[in-house]
């Protein structure tokens, strides 16, 4: 009876966000990313893409990371320089007793038990088969649920109609959206737009790769030094590891 009480639900707020006033960029069917690299290869579960970020290497006033992420996704618009929307933004920790600081990069964690993904009431916050963390803004009703579930603050609401939107990276006002993890450049055998611009500026504090593995650089990266979690005690198994913490 639940899960038939659960269906209904779903079928019900799925309805509703046809009805509202979701605008997407035309021609753009966002369940297509859940299902196939390209015409002949499936995403499977024998990848989990993930990234690695030495903090050391990280410099505090460096956003090379995050205008790149802008640049690719169209996060500017609106006729002003930034919007809410943040893919990837940089925190400062610092240690209170000695008063060291670190710089680092925070975005979408890509959890294998992802929370966004247990309290979505239509099943657009999803997780694919490849430890990618999405949303399917043809499905969400901009509840935000997801937005309060998830621990890394890494979510924003779109509020606005969107001007100059890509193709390759649509967004929709009156839904939520996070770090794709460049999902539109892996399909294609590309690396996120943060790491190939880290790299470009010769800073390599971000590396990119299948943690499933053990040949890949990230994975011997993290035999070699090991990385941590943000909040590992909440075991959510995340994508994103970091050095130097």
């Amino acid at each position: 009876m639940s899960d038939q009480i659960n269906d209904s639900r779903r079928n019900f707020l799925s309805k509703a966000a046809i009805a509202g006033s979701i605008t997407i960029a035309p021609g753009v069917f966002l369940h297509q990313t859940a299902q196939a690299k390209s015409d002949d290869q499936a995403v499977s579960s024998n990848t989990r893409w993930g990234m690695l970020i030495d903090t050391d290497k990280c410099s505090k006033g460096c956003t090379d990371c995050v205008d790149a992420c802008n640049n690719e996704h169209s996060l500017t618009g609106f006729d002003r320089p930034t919007t809410d929307a943040q893919y990837i933004r940089k925190v400062s920790l610092v240690e209170k007793q000695t008063g060291h600081e670190i710089s680092l990069p925070m975005m979408c964690q890509h959890c294998e038990t992802a929370p966004c993904v247990d309290v979505c009431p239509t099943g657009a916050s999803f997780k694919r088969e490849d430890g990618l963390a999405l949303v399917d803004k043809h499905i969400c009703i901009g509840c935000r649920y997801c937005m309060m579930a998830c621990p890394y603050k890494a979510r924003s609401f779109v509020h606005e109609e969107i001007k100059n939107q890509t193709l390759s990276a649509p967004r929709g006002k009156g839904t939520v959206e996070s770090c794709t993890m460049c999902v539109h450049r892996i399909d294609k055998d590309g690396i996120p737009a943060c790491v190939e611009a880290c790299t470009e500026e010769n800073h390599n504090a971000m590396i990119f790769g299948d943690l499933n593995d053990p040949n890949s650089t990230i994975s011997q990266e993290l035999k070699k030094h090991g990385g941590k979690q943000i909040r590992a005690d909440l075991r959510l198994n995340t994508g994103v590891r970091y050095q130097g913490l």
